[in-house]
């Protein structure tokens, strides 16, 4: 493993835990050359599923694309990296449990949305209008419809 500060390829390892949904390894290193300290994530790589995107074209699952997503959409949240990656481990959870070999670029972006929704109403509705590709206003009041009445009811309005 290089070092993200000096590129040295010698560190250790301080620290070994398994992620909270049990889906990966994550590993406190320090750099043996320059000292800095850092995490890393370690899981295991699986066949997963194609994906179809819109275009007919098919890829395969791509986690990183996810978080990439994700990171857009909870820009200037107070959403920490570790919440991110629960997202993205209960998506690739569902999908690996579905044992499907192909899976829609559509049924991907509806269980990302899902996951969202549960941890910031801003950073989904930020991800369902780029998903969703609004076009006006008109849209995103459509997508609020359901969630401000969701509210209302919690607070007996």
């Amino acid at each position: 493993m290089k070092c993200p500060h000096c590129q040295v390829d010698s560190d250790r390892v301080t620290d070994s835990r398994a992620s909270q949904d049990g889906a990966c390894t994550r590993r406190r290193r320090e750099c043996l050359n320059c000292g800095f300290r850092y995490t890393t994530y370690e899981r295991i790589e699986g066949a997963g599923p194609k994906i179809i995107k819109k275009d007919g074209t098919r890829e395969p699952f791509d986690r990183m694309k996810i978080k990439r997503g994700l990171e857009k959409a909870c820009w200037k949240r107070r959403i920490s990296d570790e919440q991110l990656e629960a997202v993205v481990a209960a998506v690739e959870n569902d999908l690996e449990a579905r044992f499907e070999p192909e899976v829609a670029s559509r049924e991907v972006g509806e269980l990302v949305m899902q996951q969202l929704r549960k941890l910031d109403q801003v950073a989904y509705v930020r991800f369902a209008s780029v998903y969703r590709q609004f076009e006006d206003v008109h849209d995103f009041v459509h997508e609020l419809k359901p969630m401000l009445a969701e509210e209302r009811k919690k607070h007996g309005e």
